[in-house]
């Protein structure tokens, strides 16, 4: 049998978990424990780092895991890039539930950009208000940006904010078309900068920009080295049966 460790903080990786419990499979689910109150999930869970993949490596090595499924957000490059590189080490088989990234459809009007830093130099320039839907993690970077009105949208309330002029609304998804074009409509937004983070649980804003007639910055995705990348539940739980 599997002992399988979930490198989860996803909506897939939830579904993961509540899959694999049911299937009576030996499993651990590990949050990074950037959410103050994350969601109580069916199996045992940890929290926090594990010191780069040296620290992974140890701790695979430790508890007897044979498989990871990395099912961290597509952001999440240097948790993904150390999975890898722990798994390589210990020769633990590695699989990626990944969703598909966003495309754009007719009517969208989408610049990319590819990572962060260019995000924040393409903000340079006259104030706009924009929806800056990035997550806490980056809010420090568009500093170098204050002339902008921010409206930030945060699983949690920040202790500190780095921008001079920002609105939080505080709440977690999944959201919906109507009321993310209501919110940009009550903050006269005039841009959207988001990730290619993929999914269904927080497309609802691309939607409404594309309604609204407004530009989005879009950010693309790290570039990984390669891995073995599954989109379903049924393909995960089809890799442990046949690895």
């Amino acid at each position: 049998m599997p002992n399988l460790l979930i490198l989860g903080g996803t909506t897939e990786a939830n579904a993961l978990a509540k899959a694999i419990s049911e299937q009576g499979v030996a499993a651990v689910y590990s949050y990074a424990g950037r959410v103050e109150n994350p969601r109580p999930q069916p199996l045992p869970v940890r929290v926090g780092g594990f010191g780069g993949p040296e620290g992974l490596a140890a701790y695979i090595r430790d508890t007897g895991i044979t498989h990871v499924v990395d099912a961290t957000h597509p952001f999440a490059a240097q948790m993904s890039r150390n999975a890898i590189e722990a798994c390589n080490t210990t020769r633990t088989q590695l699989a990626a539930l990944t969703r598909p990234a966003w495309s754009p459809q007719p009517g969208d009007r989408w610049h990319h950009v590819p990572d962060i830093a260019a995000a924040v130099e393409a903000l340079s320039g006259d104030p706009q208000r924009v929806f800056l839907a990035v997550g806490r993690m980056h809010l420090e970077d568009f500093a170098a940006q204050p002339q902008h009105q921010y409206l930030l949208r945060l699983v949690d309330e920040p202790d500190r904010l780095p921008l001079p002029n920002a609105e939080v609304v505080v709440a977690r998804g999944p959201f919906t078309e109507a009321d993310d074009r209501a919110l940009m409509q009550r903050h006269g937004t005039q841009l959207v900068v988001s990730k290619n983070a993929g999914g269904t649980g927080a497309r609802a804003k691309l939607d409404a920009a594309r309604a609204l007639g407004l530009s989005v910055l879009m950010i693309d995705r790290p570039i990984l080295p390669q891995r073995i990348e599954l989109s379903s539940i049924a393909q995960v739980l089809d890799w442990l049966d046949h690895h």
